[in-house]
């Protein structure tokens, strides 16, 4: 192993590991962090849910993930979270990174969420998402980590215990020597922490050739573009292509949605213009989960038999927060989680070997109520979500997406691409 990945999230991870892939390191994705040795690899990404847990028990699991990469012979730690920087001032970004700074006996590294290819950029330190500030898009009334501040400088100074600084796009622009010149600056000034802007991947290429010598990288899945370069460099990895194709499970598909993104809410309505789909009711599954639960069992069973279906929980804002001041935001969240992985569990009891899962939580959800311990990746399906297989047997053909990556016809995709 080169490079040890710490991700927050498991469709953070495919998304990690989707870019390095395609970038020529074979990479393998661990659902948790496995016992014993790293399986063969140049790259792990150990995926955990650890988010939207407290900060306390974040830092302990990432610390946990990094002991064991290092363990396994990991040259370079990278921590991935969103590339819409999701967290509260509370954490887990700052508090996380803080800790594997420690842990790395290292004095400075970046934090660098861009990801152009999906519409996010940052300028003079302040993240906009498509053309909107994040503070203006949808991601204002995310309900669990709700982003009304678009300076990443000042939302990462209130959650870090150290200074945090920038690298503006004046320097970026300029190349490697100049932003390798930028960080040496601030560590000198006492800076742990680097924001660096980035508008284009031709930027992160730069900035990760300015960063081959950090112990420590932070970022999106955009800020490890340029670091499989440098191990060719180096002689650490050989040349080589892209993602093989995955062996084919085939059988019936079934698309799960949790996430309550935009971007999800419209591929939700665009594959049901045109396939079976099901909402979840969470008052429903609050009064009577057995009853609920087999009722949609009942109803995507018959479906699956003509084509794929979708079962969803995702709604509009407005609805979310009703059923969160009902319910409570934590227990409404897990509520549903709970509800989504038992359909998968069942599911797969069933037959059923293909899944498009959307929402980072769900995801995770879903693939340990599969018992899935590590994926293969294969080739991309949309900027960010690769076609994923699991070890073991049976094996599982997954397709885990961010809520707010893909196009409207998304599911429709992910299920021709799944092999």
């Amino acid at each position: 192993m080169i490079l040890g990945c710490i991700a927050d999230d498991f469709t953070g991870a495919t998304d990690l590991a989707n870019t390095l892939t395609r970038r020529g390191m074979h990479t393998v994705q661990t659902i948790g962090i496995p016992g014993g040795e790293a399986p063969a690899a140049d790259a792990v990404v150990v995926a955990l849910k650890s988010r939207t847990i407290p900060a306390a028990e974040a830092v302990a699991q990432s610390l946990a993930a990094c002991r064991w990469l290092r363990a396994n012979g990991a040259r370079q730690i990278f921590f991935k979270y969103c590339s819409t920087f999701d967290s509260t001032d509370e954490g887990n970004i700052g508090p996380v990174a803080d800790a594997l700074l420690d842990e790395l006996g290292a004095d400075f590294t970046i934090a660098c969420p861009a990801f152009p290819e999906n519409g996010r950029t940052i300028y003079l330190g302040h993240l906009f998402v498509g053309g909107d500030l994040l503070s203006d898009s949808s991601m204002r009334n995310h309900p669990l980590t709700p982003m009304r501040d678009a300076s990443l400088v000042r939302v990462l100074g209130r959650q870090s215990k150290h200074k945090v600084g920038l690298v503006p796009y004046r320097t970026v622009k300029q190349g490697a020597p100049a932003i390798a010149a930028a960080f040496e600056a601030l560590r000198a000034e006492g800076i742990r922490h680097a924001i660096v802007d980035a508008v284009e991947d031709r930027d992160l290429e730069n900035i990760g050739a300015a960063s081959s010598a950090l112990p420590l990288i932070t970022g999106g899945s955009g800020a490890a573009i340029g670091l499989p370069q440098n191990y060719r460099t180096t002689r650490l990895i050989p040349k080589r292509e892209g993602a093989s194709p995955l062996a084919k499970v085939g059988g019936p598909g079934i698309v799960l949605s949790g996430s309550c993104s935009a971007a999800t809410l419209a591929q939700v309505e665009h594959f049901a213009a045109t396939h079976p789909a099901i909402a979840i009711d969470p008052r429903a599954l609050a009064d009577d989960e057995e009853a609920t639960l087999a009722g949609l069992l009942g109803w995507v069973e018959d479906k699956l038999k003509r084509g794929p279906a979708l079962i969803y929980a995702s709604a509009p804002h407005e609805k979310v927060a009703e059923v969160q001041a009902q319910y409570g935001r934590e227990k409404a969240g897990a509520m549903i989680e709970h509800a989504i992985a038992r359909l998968a569990r069942a599911l797969a009891a069933r037959g059923v070997r293909r899944f498009v899962i959307a929402g980072g939580e769900t995801s995770g959800a879903v693939v340990s109520a599969l018992k899935v311990d590590a994926l293969e990746i294969g080739p991309q399906i949309a900027p960010g979500v690769p076609a994923c297989l699991s070890f073991g047997s049976p094996r599982y053909a997954l397709a885990l997406k961010s809520g707010n990556f893909g196009g409207p016809g998304f599911f429709r995709e992910a299920l021709e691409a799944l092999p």
